[in-house]
């Protein structure tokens, strides 16, 4: 009686996760969505394991899908734990900052998430169910959003601030979304026995659905939305010529038509009519990424480097700066810290070595073959429309992350769509299922049972850490947001109790110091014991905050560019030795992220500061080598020959600046000055040494 309770239990809270995780988020709450989606997978998901393990205890069997898209699965899992376990970076390859897209234990929780799916969906019935519940909360989500497209302010709910703000993530994912919706919304309408009222409120539905796609205005989604149109038309008519042979009545697929002559009509038009809504609805969508062939160079790299394992999961913006293409610093996007490449699998792929490639290879290929062997068994039988629909909906997923960055809703999704495809399959076939029985033998019992008592507890374990970085997340978002130093000061602290990482610990040492910037501002005259004090004590903080992020992730070069922040504003107060710490950093950095004309200018700032002229000279060309347009490196470049007593050569480098950006009247009064001789009285325009981290923008195609 228990055991049939606790597995609709588990069953129940599978679904919940599945149906309601596009549309879930914690309004009002100083999270971000994806944020609190991942909470809302991982207490659901460990709910429905835990469970579905009690369940075990009581029947003494243990089944499985006999299915090698299954073992692929699987097989992708333990690549990345071991690209993960040889990176040398474990805290950013297992888990990162907060379960990140790419980390070990995402790729496990897909994984999980897919055969869990196979087990517990594996009946038609509970698969039609959990389709037609994703339809519903899809349906939900678009109307939600094509309305918050006119009243942002109103559906803001705490968490949405723009037109372009939505629950998915970025604005060109919620055009993949809606193509998806559109391609489930087909199957249903063409091969399930619906009401008619139904099939028309959901073809009402699609219509809608396109009109969003237009406004997203991605041409990938009309792509990939007429191919799939395409093969569900002819599906159909093959399904039609089949049944035509048994003089059965069949209906043209219609809406499949349409929307095929849609896509087909938005793609060739796309440079004409494209811009037309989101120019009449106010949409702007400026997103970027590495292109196609950027991030297989980026990955062509890795590969050289470290050729088995790679260099460890979640860990594309470490390889992005090792490895970059220097046409990358005549962009405006020179600087920008991409994690990310021009898809989602394509990133994943392209940090864990040859074994990681052919771990997703292996999987895809077994998958879309199973799929596709299937496909022609239905049309031949009739039958099994649902593992079918499953099969379609869920290569449209994983097909869509591979040339764009989904996000994790889509991503999983695509996991779980597989995963009851699989399930499906396996319950059709004979000797479909792996049966384990450990009732029948002492021994067996008895190392299951551990087996089993192990598993719960561990996923009891990863559940509460991940509720302990859920808790660190408000007050890191605080000390981002708060005005005042000792607020921040403290939530910091806060945060990094709960959760340690680079970036906790990276924002500790700035917090500490704006904290000494403050206290110096104070004027050296007039600090009591009590501010000298404290002025130590803010340093020794602010060096031990970044000191520690180098520890946690030593391949990162933000971690090392902060600690060589720090030692440079110690050398501005006077701290002694200071600047050859500050020199040491910022080469570390410069090893890490060889391309990035920044730090090699902060390299010469340094080493003009050190009195190394010949060095800050060198740094400075270095710079100007790999930015040609970059003014600061013109402008110190200046600024050296200036105080060298060169003269001439300093007007040159200043005209250059000027060149570039000819309308900057502090170029124009600093050229002026060096020209009339008046230089001294002049401060040369400000060069850009920040060390923040730069924050790559959404997507843009």
């Amino acid at each position: 009686m228990y055991s049939n309770i606790f597995h609709r239990i588990s069953l129940l809270s599978l679904f919940v996760v599945v149906v309601l995780l596009p549309i879930f988020f914690l309004p009002f709450v100083n999270v971000s969505i994806e944020t609190g989606k991942g909470l809302f997978l991982v207490v659901g998901l460990l709910v429905s394991v835990i469970l579905w393990i009690i369940v075990r205890f009581s029947d003494g069997k243990i089944g499985l899908p006999r299915s090698m898209v299954l073992a692929a699965g699987g097989g992708i899992v333990l690549v990345s734990l071991l690209s993960s376990l040889f990176s040398g970076a474990l805290g950013a390859t297992l888990f990162g900052t907060m379960f990140d897209v790419g980390t070990f234990w995402f790729i496990f929780a897909c994984f999980l998430l897919m055969l869990i799916s196979s087990i517990i969906f594996r009946d038609p019935k509970n698969s039609r169910i959990v389709l037609f519940g994703t339809i519903l909360s899809s349906g939900v989500l678009l109307i939600f959003q094509v309305l918050h497209l006119f009243l942002a302010k109103f559906l803001s709910l705490g968490v949405l601030a723009s037109k372009t703000d939505n629950l998915l993530g970025s604005w060109n994912a919620l055009g993949i979304f809606a193509g998806f919706f559109v391609v489930s919304s087909l199957f249903a309408i063409e091969f399930f026995p619906i009401a008619k009222r139904l099939k028309i409120i959901l073809g009402a539905l699609t219509i809608f659905s396109t009109l969003l796609i237009a406004i997203v205005n991605f041409v990938l989604v009309w792509e990939i939305l007429g191919i799939f149109a395409l093969l569900i038309f002819v599906y159909k008519i093959s399904i039609n010529a089949n049944q035509m042979q048994g003089e059965t009545k069949v209906q043209f697929p219609i809406f499949s038509f349409v929307i095929v002559l849609l896509s087909l009509f938005f793609f060739m038009s796309s440079s004409f009519i494209g811009g037309f809504l989101p120019t009449k609805l106010g949409v702007i969508n400026n997103e970027v990424s590495p292109s196609f062939t950027s991030t297989m160079s980026v990955t062509k790299s890795v590969i050289q480097a470290s050729p088995i394992f790679g260099i460890g999961p979640n860990r594309f913006g470490d390889a992005w700066a090792l490895y970059k293409p220097t046409i990358i610093n005549s962009s405006q996007f020179w600087d920008v810290a991409f994690n990310s490449g021009s898809g989602l699998i394509p990133t994943l792929t392209a940090t864990t070595g040859i074994l990681g490639i052919l771990s997703w290879l292996v999987f895809l290929v077994l998958f879309i073959f199973t799929g596709v062997k299937w496909l022609f068994f239905s049309i031949k039988n009739n039958v099994s429309l649902e593992t079918v629909s499953f099969f379609f909906l869920s290569l449209y997923l994983f097909i869509s992350s591979f040339f764009y960055f989904t996000g994790t809703v889509i991503f999983l999704l695509a996991f779980v769509f597989a995963g009851v495809f699989i399930g499906l399959v396996s319950s059709t076939r004979k000797n479909g299922e792996i049966s384990m029985s450990f009732f029948d033998d002492h021994r067996k019992s008895f190392f299951f049972m551990l087996f089993l008592i192990i598993l719960m507890i561990a996923s009891a374990a990863i559940g509460f850490n991940y509720i302990q970085r859920f808790v660190s997340v408000p007050y890191f978002t605080k000390t981002l947001s708060t005005g005042s130093v000792p607020e921040a000061e403290t939530s910091i602290n806060k945060a990094l109790l709960l959760n340690s990482n680079d970036l906790y610990l990276r924002t500790y040492a700035q917090v500490y110091l704006a904290k000494l910037n403050a206290i110096v501002s104070k004027g050296s005259a007039t600090l009591s014991d009590a501010d000298k004090a404290d002025l130590q004590s803010s340093f020794d903080q602010a060096v031990n905050g970044a000191q520690l992020a180098t520890v946690y992730d030593s391949k990162n070069y933000l971690n090392f560019q902060m600690l060589g922040s720090v030692f440079q504003t110690a050398g501005l107060i006077g701290v002694k030795d200071a600047y050859s710490k500050a020199l040491d950093a910022y080469k570390k950095a410069s090893e890490l992220n060889p391309a990035n004309p920044r730090i090699k200018l902060l390299l010469s700032n340094v080493s003009g500061a050190l009195n190394q002229t010949q060095d800050a000279k060198t740094y400075a060309n270095q710079a100007l080598t790999l930015k040609p347009d970059y003014i600061d490196a013109l402008i110190t470049l200046a600024q050296i020959s200036k105080n060298e007593g060169d003269i001439t050569t300093a007007i040159s480098y200043a005209e250059q600046a000027l060149a570039i950006s000819p309308t900057n009247k502090d170029l124009i009064n600093y050229v002026d000055s060096l020209k009339n001789g008046t230089y001294a009285n002049t401060p040369a325009p400000t060069t850009d040494t920040t060390t923040t981290t730069p924050t790559p923008t959404p997507k843009k195609r």
